[in-house]
């Protein structure tokens, strides 16, 4: 008489199947499972999975004829459905708990992923905020919702004549690492542990004032992105910065000197016979902050380079009307109409 015997244990391996889903192929969409690692975060080739009798998924999840596409990655992103990530709260322990509301609800956009920005503040705010919009594994773990990259501080290093929206009382030099410590904190530039990451992911700052362009290597050794953004620099300054270690460049064409016959300016980087690496630019391809044709010429001049970015404020998600926005030490109001938001009573663009 057979003897029934219990089917052998099977250690989990973290495979999850997603099936009755559609994918896109080229331009097309197709009926086919997508197979998706836990453990390393990647999606395995579905075709050995299907052949391989070993290979079982943990979980097998029956999405309905829906369609699954990549997360989107924003690189700069000040807020959103309320909150602005500019914002000293006097128990900053609400402070997290509303980044993680925020992160929450980004992902309904279509945001996987993100580097919350900070734009030019005083050094209290920096000191205190920084550390909750740090990576997962700095003090916050990934949860349900987006999750930051680690942290884009745009400002207080910036132009005074390129200030866009941030208040020029607050922008200030730095002419030693120490300058940096001092605004951004020391404990927000050093990790505390071997291994650990720090909450600051990237920075944006004008290198032609104070000694920034040569703070470049300092801060690139530390794993930190050097942009360029809101500055005056001239074609050679900004190529100095390159030469540095920046890679970056922060909205190009907005809050900087604009392209010249005689002096082509940041923009004059990207040409592909310079013999310094092109570095990365973002674009607000919003319709309001570029013409299309201006749009078209920064993407022709280095393809690879080139990334949208939002610049989106804490007004995402919220109807039209005037918000109160934290700038600097003052607190002025946005109107928000639509897609467009400006500083109460001017023409000024503050984003959208």
């Amino acid at each position: 008489m057979p003897i029934a015997l219990s089917p052998p244990f099977r250690p989990r391996n973290g495979l999850t199947k997603f099936t009755n889903c559609r994918l896109l192929r080229g331009d097309k969409l197709v009926e086919e499972d997508l197979w998706v690692s836990s453990l390393s975060g990647k999606v395995v080739n579905s075709q050995a999975a299907f052949f391989d009798d070993l290979v079982l998924p943990d979980q097998t999840i029956d999405l309905g004829g829906r369609i699954i596409s990549p997360g989107m990655i924003d690189v700069q992103l000040n807020g959103a459905f309320g909150f602005n990530f500019s914002t000293l709260l006097d128990d900053m322990s609400q402070y997290g708990k509303k980044v993680k509301e925020v992160q929450k609800l980004l992902v309904q956009t279509g945001v996987t992923s993100y580097n919350p920005t900070i734009t030019s503040q005083r050094p209290e705010l920096y000191q205190k905020a920084l550390p909750f919009l740090g990576p997962s594994g700095h003090l916050q773990e990934a949860e349900d919702g987006a999750e930051s990259l680690g942290a884009h501080c745009e400002g207080p290093f910036l132009s005074p004549t390129k200030n866009g929206v941030h208040n020029v009382d607050v922008l200030i030099e730095a002419q030693t690492y120490e300058d940096l410590e001092a605004c951004y904190g020391k404990h927000n530039l050093t990790p505390r542990a071997e291994g650990d990451k720090i909450p600051i992911k990237y920075i944006t700052a004008a290198p032609e004032r104070g000694q920034m362009t040569k703070l470049i290597p300092e801060l690139t050794a530390k794993g930190i992105i050097y942009s360029v953004g809101h500055s005056e620099a001239t074609y050679e300054e900004a190529s100095k910065a390159v030469e540095q270690g920046a890679t970056m460049i922060t909205h190009l064409f907005n809050a900087m000197r604009p392209l010249h016959h005689r002096n082509p300016g940041i923009f004059g980087v990207l040409g592909i016979a310079e013999s310094l690496p092109r570095p990365y630019f973002g674009i607000i391809a919003d319709g309001i902050h570029l013409h299309p044709t201006t749009i078209k010429i920064a993407f022709n001049s280095h393809p690879d380079g080139f990334i949208l970015v939002t610049d989106a404020m804490h007004l995402v998600g919220l109807p039209d009307g005037a918000y109160p926005w934290t700038n600097g030490d003052t607190t002025c109001n946005i109107v928000k109409v639509g897609s467009k938001l400006l500083l109460e009573n001017s023409d000024t663009i503050a984003g959208r």
